[in-house]
């Protein structure tokens, strides 16, 4: 996701990947089965009901579920993911898809009723105020943000990106002075776009995928805000809820492919799984958060509540892990609270005609085929770019441990030394 987290950092380059084990550990990717945690026996029959149960509802309350994993542990660019066969044979996988499901299903069921029409009234008089200058709280968000990490320097659009160039942090300046004139605006939108391409030349493609969905996003809402055109001007909104969809659906598809990449964060946070089994609470944060992201598409009380869901994950978040947290959320989380605002009763997800041969949308049979079809897709993108990008096993070279954060007691899984950076390319 666009853009960031609480963590401190240590310059790290994608592919200036050093061989001096003296400033970056090697670790070995690991594959199949997880080890079983020290004292933690198979749970019974009534323990499984009850992680069940409360497994989405702690996924939504999942302080690290809305944030990349790079940001938090040690990871592997190019290590090969887990097998998909892992997840579709997981009972907890399941278990979340079929909570969620019940629960959508449930949230359409109310809309249609005169309670749910109800709750939207209520949440309508509450947002106005918001919804009223909705565009200038956008641009003002915006641009807070890009000042924010002019402030931090040396970063391309998240701080993950590191970067030597002093003329990239005066370019997101730029960026924030351009978004509070309609004439500007494309200007701005121009420039988001370029830092991505331009990151292309020090990172690699498929880590920066996690950053595009919701930049192109950002840059077409400022594209279509500025418009004369009323027609485009009308779906600036929906440019930007779909941004931040995908791109949480997109950044969840980690749990499921690297579920290691978690275990040092929950070992050195272990309140974080709210008591349930690490191996049980990662597949069902991962559902947790695909599935907000799938619901920020959807009908007009699920998104709503969806966006609501998220924003309280984001906000619960700021304690364990800092203001600055609150900081580099703050652009998410403004798109989230329009979404909550939106008074829109049109019941769509796009603006185009979908076939018909799927269900009509809104309706109840929508719900598992929509669902199902977000995931076919990107689980077939996620896996099957990774295999384009770096081969069915991985990255051919021996992989290095890369992380974001340095060694300290709050994050000890960090290296002992910061890596000296290459300035040159490659």
């Amino acid at each position: 996701m666009l853009f960031w987290v609480r963590r401190v950092y240590v310059p790290v380059d994608l592919r200036r990947k050093s061989n001096n084990e003296d400033i970056m550990s090697r670790v070995q990717a690991t594959k199949g089965s997880t080890p079983v945690e020290p004292g933690t026996g198979k749970p019974g029959p009534l323990k499984r009901a009850a992680a069940g149960l409360g497994a989405v509802g702690a996924g939504l309350w999942a302080l690290p579920a809305e944030a990349h994993v790079k940001w938090f542990a040690p990871y592997i660019v190019d290590a090969a993911p887990q097998p998909i066969s892992a997840t579709l044979t997981n009972v907890w996988f399941w278990t979340g898809i079929g909570l969620v499901l019940a629960f959508f299903l449930a949230t359409l069921a109310v809309e249609r009723m005169t309670l749910g029409r109800a709750v939207q009234s209520g949440l309508d008089r509450v947002s106005a105020p918001l919804w009223s200058r909705s565009d200038d709280f956008m641009r003002a968000s915006i641009g807070g943000f890009f000042v924010a990490i002019f402030a931090v320097g040396g970063i391309y659009l998240t701080p993950d990106l590191k970067t030597d160039y002093e003329v990239i942090s005066w370019a997101q300046l730029l960026i924030a002075m351009c978004v509070f004139s309609r004439r500007t605006m494309p200007i701005a939108a121009a420039g988001i776009i370029t830092l991505w391409v331009v990151a292309l030349r020090e990172y690699d493609l498929f880590h920066l995928l996690d950053y595009l969905a919701l930049g192109i996003g950002v840059a077409a809402y400022l594209v279509m805000a500025s418009s004369n055109d009323e027609k485009w001007r009308a779906r600036r909104f929906l440019a930007l809820r779909w941004g931040i969809a995908i791109a949480l659906m997109w950044s969840s598809l980690e749990k499921f492919a690297y579920p290691d990449w978690f275990h040092p964060l929950v070992e050195e946070k272990p309140f974080l799984t709210f008591g349930m089994p690490r191996d049980v609470f990662i597949p069902m944060a991962g559902v947790a958060e695909f599935t907000m992201g799938f619901g920020l598409l959807w009908t007009p009380l699920v998104r709503r509540l969806s966006a609501l869901a998220l924003l309280v994950i984001f906000f619960t978040a700021v304690y364990p892990f800092g203001r600055i947290d609150l900081v580099g959320h703050a652009l998410i989380m403004a798109v989230l609270f329009l979404v909550a605002a939106d008074p829109c009763r049109e019941a769509k997800a796009v603006a185009v005609k979908m076939p018909n041969v799927l269900p009509r949308f809104g309706s109840l049979a929508s719900v598992p085929a929509g669902l199902a079809v977000a995931l076919v897709v990107l689980v077939s993108g996620y896996w099957g770019l990774h295999g384009v990008f770096y081969g069915p096993e991985g990255g051919a070279r021996q992989p290095i441990e890369l992380t974001t954060h340095s060694h300290s007691k709050e994050y000890p899984h960090g290296p002992q030394a910061k890596p000296q950076i290459d300035h040159g390319h490659h």
